[in-house]
């Protein structure tokens, strides 16, 4: 689930986002404890929060919401729905799933139980619960919340065809690259904002004795996440939109430029922590760690992820805006990139709860309790900024609703699971060998695009 632990697009607006993000990512972001104040009043609504949306009286009505979430992500959307349950006399229920989703939701309704509502990571899930009759259209209720609280870009990836689906509840940034400040400083290192700036930021860092690059290529959503930033940047919203649907092929010479690009760190002799062979043993979690353990000389400096490695941060013991500093991922064309991931709520049992419920996630009642509790990012523009409880998490957020439109969601989330979601396969696969091989840029495409043909059906 690449888009909440491991874990959205844009053209014209792309460059006033990038704009906004580099502005507010600076290297004077500190970290604050948590925010308590619960008076904050809604953006442009004036109402407190809490109370913008209406609910119906369900007494005597019980639910089940399917997510992958575990750990606090998991403990922190149960008070959501508590929140749910005492207004409206419901009882929720959440039911822990295993990913992929679509695979154990096809389980559970094979033996006649589907939840209610499951929380969809990708909108090619989104599709396949279409498409294999378990998803429910969102009722008036809902889409008028989303209407009011959502751009029209953060709607339409909830649709299949002309309607609507999903509500987009939690979002990621994944134009992001955190670094050890203590490293930065020792080094003489500065944040860069082009592609130019950062691998010379790179060989700064490698000159003060550290590797620069942490990448965590036993996941190869991380891989696919490197190649997304550079592509969308560089080739191109259009561009990026034609490759996602494979309306282009992956021999284009467009990804051949891009692969050429990610090449210039992949490729460079100890620009990457313990080599290929290391990285491809190296998870998600501890390519993050080990960038912020290890005193001021950690495995390495850098490490490219969206917002949620700050759950990994803190594990290492590190704190954001004070040890860990972060970036926008610098642009390689004209404009930096903006690739959010995300997941949405999809009914898959109609009724008034579950329609009511879909209403609640939409609002910025629901999210702002989950804001408050750190770890969590949400695409609804109505959710007051104060309500994240650190300057890093409150500018991230600001910086992905100010995109408005003009964001790009997650390439691979949006590709079928056999091509961009399955370990070992497709994309995965294609990339983790690239990165064992960079210089076989003409190889690694021809893979890709046979692996796309395939799961595309042509």
């Amino acid at each position: 689930m690449r888009s909440t632990h491991s874990t959205i697009r844009k053209h014209t607006a792309v460059k006033a986002a990038a704009t906004v993000l580099a502005g507010a990512l600076a290297l004077t972001l500190t970290a604050c404890g948590g925010d308590d104040d619960n008076g904050n009043e809604q953006t442009g609504g004036g109402k407190e929060t809490g109370t913008t949306v209406t609910l119906p009286k369900l007494n005597g009505e019980s639910l089940e919401v399917a997510a992958v979430w575990s750990g606090a992500e998991q403990d922190n959307f149960k008070k959501v729905l508590a929140e749910f349950e005492k207004r409206t006399g419901a009882k929720v229920s959440f039911v822990p799933a295993q990913d992929p989703i679509v695979n154990f939701l096809g389980s559970k309704i094979a033996g006649g139980q589907p939840p209610d509502i499951a929380m969809l990571p990708q909108p090619g899930a989104i599709k396949q619960a279409v498409d294999k009759k378990w998803a429910k259209p969102l009722g008036a209720e809902a889409k008028a919340e989303l209407a009011k609280n959502y751009s029209q870009g953060w709607q339409d990836i909830g649709k299949v065809g002309s309607e609507q689906y999903g509500v987009y509840y939690k979002a990621a940034n994944k134009s992001l690259i955190w670094y050890n400040a203590q490293v930065f400083e020792n080094a003489g290192a500065t944040e860069p904002k082009t592609w130019d700036e950062l691998l010379t930021t790179a060989q700064t860092v490698y000159d003060s004795g550290v590797t620069p690059f942490s990448v965590g290529g036993a996941e190869g959503w991380t891989l696919t996440d490197w190649f997304e930033n550079i592509y969308l940047s560089q080739a191109g919203p259009e561009k990026y939109d034609q490759l996602a649907k494979h309306e282009i092929k992956w021999t284009d010479p467009s990804v051949k430029d891009a692969l050429t690009t990610l090449a210039q760190v992949w490729g460079k002799k100890d620009y990457v922590a313990g080599g290929a062979k290391g990285a491809l043993q190296t998870d998600f979690p501890a390519s993050v760690t080990q960038t912020f353990t290890g005193g001021d000389q950690p495995k390495a400096g850098m490490v490219y992820e969206g917002d949620f490695a700050q759950v990994n941060i803190g594990t290492a013991g590190a704190k954001v805006g004070t040890d860990a500093k972060v970036f926008p991922f610098p642009a390689v064309g004209d404009t930096a990139p903006v690739v959010s991931g995300g997941d949405a709520a999809v009914i898959l049992k109609d009724s008034k709860a579950a329609q009511a419920l879909a209403t609640f996630l939409a609002s910025p009642d629901a999210a702002t309790i989950q804001a408050k509790l750190g770890g969590y990012l949400s695409p609804n523009k109505n959710v007051d900024n104060s309500a994240y409880p650190n300057p890093v998490q409150q500018k991230i957020a600001k910086a992905l609703v100010d995109s408005g439109d003009d964001f790009r969601f997650d390439m691979s989330d949006q590709a079928p699971q056999a091509f961009g979601g399955t370990p070992g396969k497709g994309e995965w696969k294609a990339l983790q060998d690239f990165l064992t091989n960079p210089k076989d840029v003409a190889g690694t495409q021809a893979k890709l695009e046979a692996d796309a043909a395939a799961a595309y059906g042509g």
